[in-house]
Formats: structure tokens, sequence, C-alpha cells
């Protein structure tokens, strides 16, 4: 106990302060949530995605008997306006979302960083064959996809503060207040939509002089390259694991302030597996999105399941398991809330170890086990994260059953993990509420002789 008291006060004093200044941050905020707009297009074009390479003997060939033989490529049409353009989402989504955060109009901040994203992206394309090599006049769709995430992030960010720099410059112009607000929004936009546009060519013209030809390439080898590195290790992704464990012991949401930072990595990983598994080419990448929630958040963050079974049907306290019965269903489809704050977990000194070390050891078996051929690696197919464990695993994988076994075999692995801190606390809560009672029972008394009196 003493031990836990000194790391919960070395956390507070020197890890919370850099967290909480994390998580308030406004770009932060606003990376993350403008990357929630591209989330639900994905898990639609996931689900073409998943009918178009159903694991199913004999579905190839009814398929092509029904719809004919181009009926893959017209599945897939959805997976192409989903997955092949998300940077332009993101560039929409976190200009939108900045621009909430800085007061000024959202929905012109999101056309402009639009324009600036595909300004700064080139529009011909060499394609070589051969010998030949033949200019096509056309946006490359790795560059508007996942290749394109780091620009169009960078893009939404500085669209928004030029558009903030010119309404606090005054470079706006102002319409009479008989003018309709739609009609004024647009006057407003049209000197701050100069100064981007302005800016973004004159970074394309000192892009296309240097080796690098356009920006997307020059992001790609200054950023790009050293953060997947460091993401798609396992060493990184250990690492981003355990501070979003640590946030969330002290009662901060750890996978929103980790994600901030690691959600444009694992998202560029996952649709490199997506583009490989559709082209029938060997993944990539273990780690990613899906895996990173496989192998870590079934049955919540923290893989907390486990417990809440064992406090919904074991606990000896009342308290534990009632907490255990209104958690236990949630957490079947992967929500914990209930349980982190109720029992509670956060800053709770016997619980937290469990909670950290349980998405750890699971995180560390599933990687190694991808990394050894063991379980089949993530296609890049993102499904809705409130599916259960072993539906999840086996449709992130691509309906390999490999992927079924590991999403059940983490959750009983961090039963195992649970179980001897869940007996501790469960014993600690049955003799504070027997102390409650007999309490009660003695201030009754005290009441019932003074009554009598």
């Amino acid at each position: 106990m003493a031990a836990m008291d000194r790391l919960n006060n070395i956390l507070e004093k020197h890890f919370l302060p850099i967290a909480m200044k994390i998580s308030s941050q406004t770009h932060i905020q606003s990376v993350r949530d403008g990357l929630t707009l591209s989330m639900p297009l994905l898990i639609v074009g996931s689900i073409f995605l998943i009918f178009g390479f159903l694991p199913i003997p004999g579905y190839p060939e009814f398929m092509s008997s029904v719809f004919g033989p181009l009926w893959k490529a017209r599945i897939l049409y959805p997976v192409q306006v989903t997955f092949d353009i998300m940077a332009l989402f993101i560039a929409i989504g976190v200009a939108y979302r900045l621009a909430e955060r800085r007061k000024v109009d959202p929905l012109s901040c999101a056309a402009i960083s639009l324009t600036a994203f595909l300004l700064l992206t080139p529009f011909n394309i060499a394609h070589k064959y051969s010998d030949i090599v033949l200019n096509v006049k056309g946006i490359d769709l790795d560059l508007i996809g996942s290749k394109g995430i780091f620009v169009a992030i960078l893009t939404g960010l500085s669209t928004t503060e030029i558009v903030k720099f010119a309404v606090e410059k005054n470079l706006v112009i102002k319409m009479p207040d008989s003018v309709p607000p739609a009609v004024s929004k647009s006057f407003s936009a049209i000197i701050p939509a100069m100064l981007v546009i302005l800016s973004g060519l004159t970074l394309r013209i000192i892009f296309e002089v240097t080796p690098f030809d356009h920006i997307h390439n020059f992001i790609i080898a200054i950023i790009g390259k050293p953060l997947t590195i460091l993401g798609g290790s396992f060493i990184g992704t250990f690492l981003a694991v355990l501070a979003a464990q640590l946030l969330w012991s002290m009662g901060l949401h750890g996978p929103n302030i980790v994600g901030s930072v690691m959600t444009p990595i694992w998202l560029g990983m996952m649709d490199q597996n997506r583009i490989a598994f559709q082209a029938g080419e060997a993944i990539p990448n273990i780690s990613g999105s899906t895996f990173v929630f496989l192998a870590s958040k079934l049955g919540g963050s923290g893989m907390t399941l486990g417990l809440t079974f064992f406090m919904a049907f074991f606990a000896k306290s009342k308290q534990l398991k009632e907490i255990g019965k209104m958690s236990f269903g949630p957490g079947i489809f992967n929500i914990n809330e209930p349980i982190i704050f109720g029992t509670p977990i956060v800053m709770n000194p016997i619980l937290i170890i469990p909670f950290i070390v349980a998405p750890l050891v699971t995180t560390t078996i599933t990687y190694f086990g991808m990394k050894f051929g063991f379980i089949a690696l993530t296609n890049g197919i993102n499904v809705p994260w409130t599916l259960p464990a072993p539906i999840y695993g086996f449709l992130v994988t691509g309906g390999h059953i490999s992927g079924a076994v590991i999403g059940t075999v983490v959750v009983l692995i961090s039963c195992v993990i649970y179980y001897p801190f869940f007996k501790i606390y469960d014993a600690q809560k049955v003799k504070e509420e027997w102390s409650f009672e007999q309490e009660a029972k003695k201030d009754e008394e005290e009441i019932g002789e003074f009554e009598t009196i």
C-alpha cells in the first residue's frame, strides 16, 4: 500500500500536470475530434470490404454467377469513397473543430482547408509503363488517402489559425446588417481564403523546386516515417498503451489523450494493411488502430470485463455486486466507464495494478503471436468498437478463426490477472460494509434509548 501511495504521489506531481496540459491543448483536442469525422465512413466502407472478401467456400463463384464477373470491383466502390479519400474528411474535420474553439466560422474554415489541401496535392501523376512515362491529369489517391493524413491535419490547423489571424486584424469584408448572414459570412471569408490560398501556393512552388517535389513527400519523409516506425514497433505500442492506462488511473481519458498523437499513425498503418489485403499482398504492419483495440481494449479500457464478471456473480460485497450487475452488460460491448468510475478504479491502489498490467500483458501476447505467425494480422477492416470480443477479433483479422480465438484468450488472461486483486478488494469492501452496519445498528440503539427516556 505504501509503495502504491508513493507511486500515486509521483504520478500526481510529475505526470498528471503534463497530461492535463496535453488533454486541454486546443490543437490536440481539435485533431482528436476532427479525426472522428472519418470514423463512421471508414466503418461503412469496412462493411463493404468484408462483403467483398468473405472467407466462405464458393462465395466468389456464387456472387460472380449472380452479379457478373465485375461484382467485386462494384461492391468495393464504397471503399474507394471512404478509405481512399479519408484525408479530405480529416482536412475538413480538423479545421471545423478548431474553428469552433477559435470562435470563427467553422464551415468557411472547413471549405478553405479542403481547398488548401487540394492545392498542396499535385494533380499530374506520372505513370511508368516499361520505358514509357505517361503523364495523367488527376489526383493520386494515395495522397488523399492514408498517406495524406499528416498534411491534412497540418492544413486544417494552419488554415483556421490564418482565418483567426485575419479576423483579429480586421482583414475581412464587412457587409451591412441588412445582408443575410449566409451572404455576409461568404464575403467575410474572401480575404482569409486569399491569405490561405497564397500561403498554400507559395509552399507548393517552393517544394516543386526541391528534391521532394511536393509537401506530401516532405512530410512523409520527415514526420511520417519516423512516427510510423515508432508507432508500429512493439516498444512504441507498449508505451502508448501504458500511457493510456496511467492517465485513466488518474481519472483522465487516456485513450483520447494518447489517441490525439497516435491515431494518425495507427490509422495510416491500418489503411496500409487494407490496401495490401485488397491487392492480395502480404499485410505489412502488426500494429494499427484495430490491433491496439483488439490487444488492449476488449471489454473496455483496462480489459475490465473479467472484473465486472467477478463482481456481478462472485462478490460478497453488496456494493461491488450491484456495480458488477450494472457494468457487466455494457462491458460485453466494450463500454466500461460505469466500472472505472463506479467501483472506482480511478486512484484505487488495489485495482489500478491489474488495470495497468492486464492490457500490457495482452498487448505483448497479441503482438508476438502475430509476429511469429500464430495469429492472423489485422487486415485494415475497421468495424464498430462495440462488437463483443470474439466477433471483433474475427472480423478485424479478415474472418480468421485465430482472430476470434485471441479475442477470447485476451479476455480470459485479463480474468486471471484481475482475480486475486478482486478477492482482496472484495474482502476489504465486506469489512467496510460490516463496520458501517455495526455503526448504524449502534446509532439505532442509541436513538431507541433516547426515545425511551
